[in-house]
């Protein structure tokens, strides 16, 4: 199904390592099912919470050629972390000979610190001239290394041309948001909210979905909220408050926090291993903060989420 058509769930996927730092494809196989299994509409590869500013560029494209080989859904993947143009067009080119079904462009690579913000479109329109011009292309306002904001006459630009299916929207400010639907309304461009806390709002001004690493946690609050925000808006709300508490705890000492969780507590990881920050660093009380949260949102999904 092109990814255009396919709203709802794209979870951003950890890599996992093993405790010698290899990527652990047992347990990335594991959790591409464990996606699937909870509700995921599609994955989201080689993104940052794929740590792929850490993967060799031979790291990252058997990443994406694994998780397209052993996934029944659409993949979309980044994986460009350099900052020339040529470059960058080599990573992406890569992504999708790998089997990437849409290319997610990295908006800070377009707009590097120094260049001028009028640089961003004559740079993107550059690259696009790289990229094999059927190819599915999307937005990502990775917050690092600092995080750029595509602006609504840009936003108006790739809408307009046809290109581009998928945005996965960082700003966390509901205002700029509504603007922004206004902007794509009508077009192929769809929004996909990072933000747990605008994402009922996004959902209700016309959102296509979301796109943020707390599905790494519980996925099925997630589904839960995606299917029945309109048919049950008194439990939506609930369940939105809930989760907004609950994504504090991506502040806390992500990935290494979510990859625990999914060790611990779901099983399907065999360590909890990172190479964007040491596991030390999760300590007893981080683990115990994520223990507590899992148990609050299991009793949300087994009691309000009774449908």
């Amino acid at each position: 199904m092109p990814i255009q058509h396919c709203n709802g769930l794209w979870p951003v996927m950890i890599t996992p390592f093993t405790p010698e730092g290899d990527i652990d494809y047992a347990s990335l196989e594991r959790l591409i099912a464990w996606y699937e299994e909870h509700g995921a509409t599609g994955l989201f590869a080689a993104c940052q919470s794929s740590e792929i500013f850490f993967l060799s560029l031979k790291e990252r494209a058997e990443l994406v050629s694994f998780v397209k080989r052993h996934a029944h859904v659409p993949v979309i993947a980044s994986g460009h972390t350099s900052s020339s143009l040529s470059d960058q067009a080599e990573e992406l080119n890569l992504m999708r000979k790998a089997g990437a079904d849409a290319l997610i462009l990295i908006t800070n690579r377009l707009c590097l610190p120094g260049q001028a913000e009028a640089s961003f479109l004559p740079r993107l329109q550059a690259l696009m001239r790289m990229l094999d011009p059927e190819t599915p292309l999307g937005f990502y306002e990775c917050p690092y290394p600092f995080k750029r904001l595509i602006t609504l006459d840009e936003l108006k630009w790739c809408a307009e041309s046809g290109r581009f299916t998928f945005m996965k929207d960082t700003c966390c400010d509901m205002a700029l948001i509504r603007k922004r639907l206004d902007v794509l309304h009508g077009s192929d461009l769809h929004l996909f909210n990072a933000n747990t806390t605008t994402l009922l709002e996004t959902l209700r001004a016309g959102g296509a979905g979301f796109s943020g690493v707390m599905m790494n946690f519980h996925m099925e609050l997630y589904r839960w909220l995606w299917q029945n925000w309109q048919s049950q808006p008194e439990k939506a709300e609930l369940v939105q408050a809930y989760l907004t508490i609950f994504s504090e705890i991506e502040r806390q000492y992500y990935p290494v926090n979510a990859k625990y969780h999914l060790k611990a507590i779901e099983g399907v990881l065999a360590s909890a291993a990172a190479r964007v920050l040491p596991e030390a660093g999760l300590t007893e009380t981080f683990r115990d903060e994520v223990r507590q949260m899992d148990k609050a949102a299991r009793h949300v999904l087994s009691t309000l989420c009774r449908n």
